[in-house]
């Protein structure tokens, strides 16, 4: 039966999570990981821009550091899902969906982001896969690609620009009117990146590779893929539920240290860092486990 009191409890199992608890297996805490198998770039085929890694498909990395793990006996896991935290005298009461309680003295949330889809059809079969969100992740595979930029503003500005680089074949698609100023407009046309303004109904696809896409007037444009940026969500709400700050992007606000406003509790990954790569995962979850395992250390010496 699994001991129910902890050091240190972290909510989420992939990289930034994995990445602290390696720090805090390493300083002998005793460490539970809860995870619900969840992890958001579980669709997309491979991983990039990650020393070591480069190609690697996300569940085969997340694979190899929970083995190299396995070896540090203090640290402990549990699949499932963490419903809600709560301070009590000396630390945290986590509940799971299951009705288990665990405690810790200090809580690391690690549980990531939702993606918010938007109401257009293929949409979601297409999420990582050929409809991509960053140029760094994924962008070389699809180099030299027709492709449209789905998005409007500086957003579409921003990403126009860094992928100008990767291909010479680029519209910008705002699905609706336009909310570009003038100088913006008049750079992109220097640049041969023409503008449409028409509405988006659907992504027509195949096993998640774009192959055309379709507009409310009925018309269609092929494609061979698509940048877009979407709205997300925190994953959970125990960040909330704790009282922790939220930055205006609704991201889990946090210190050089990973700390988050509410003492005791740490953020790492995605859910606390506007750089979603696997890269920035692991090194925010290292951070993380390193300054829990120093004010445990503060607090006991």
């Amino acid at each position: 039966m699994m001991d129910k009191n902890f050091e240190v409890i972290i909510i989420g199992g992939s990289y930034a999570g994995l990445s602290a608890a390696l720090s805090l297996g390493r300083s002998l805490r005793k460490t539970l990981v809860i995870d619900a198998g969840q992890a958001c770039n579980r669709q997309t085929p491979s991983s990039h821009n990650f020393l070591t890694q480069d190609g690697s498909p996300p569940a085969e990395i997340a694979a190899i550091a929970k083995n190299q793990l396995t070896k540090y006996d203090s640290l402990h896991f549990y699949n499932g899902l963490a419903l809600s935290a709560q301070k009590n005298k000396s630390g945290f009461d986590v509940k799971t969906e299951n009705g288990e309680f665990f405690t810790a003295k200090k809580l690391v949330l690690a549980h990531g982001l939702k993606d918010i889809m938007p109401k257009i059809d293929g949409f979601a079969a297409t999420w990582g896969i050929s409809l991509i969100h960053c140029p760094y992740c994924h962008g070389y595979e699809v180099r030299n690609k027709k492709t449209a930029i789905i998005a409007n503003g500086q957003r579409a500005f921003h990403l126009a620009a860094l992928v100008n680089n990767l291909s010479a074949d680029i519209k910008v698609l705002t699905n609706g009117p336009r909310n570009l100023n003038e100088q913006q407009v008049i750079q992109l046309s220097k640049q041969n990146i023409p503008i449409v303004e028409k509405e988006i109904v659907a992504v027509e696809q195949q096993n998640g590779q774009i192959q055309s896409i379709l507009f409310a007037d009925g018309s269609s444009e092929k494609f061979d893929c698509a940048y877009t940026s979407i709205p997300v969500q925190q994953s959970s709400t125990i960040a909330s539920d704790l009282g922790c700050v939220l930055t205006d992007d609704g991201l889990i606000e946090v210190d050089q240290m990973q700390k988050t406003t509410i003492k005791g509790v740490f953020a790492c990954g995605d859910n606390s860092s506007r750089m979603r790569s696997v890269a920035t995962a692991v090194y925010t979850g290292s951070i993380c486990g390193a300054m829990i395992n120093n004010e445990l250390t503060l607090e006991n010496f």
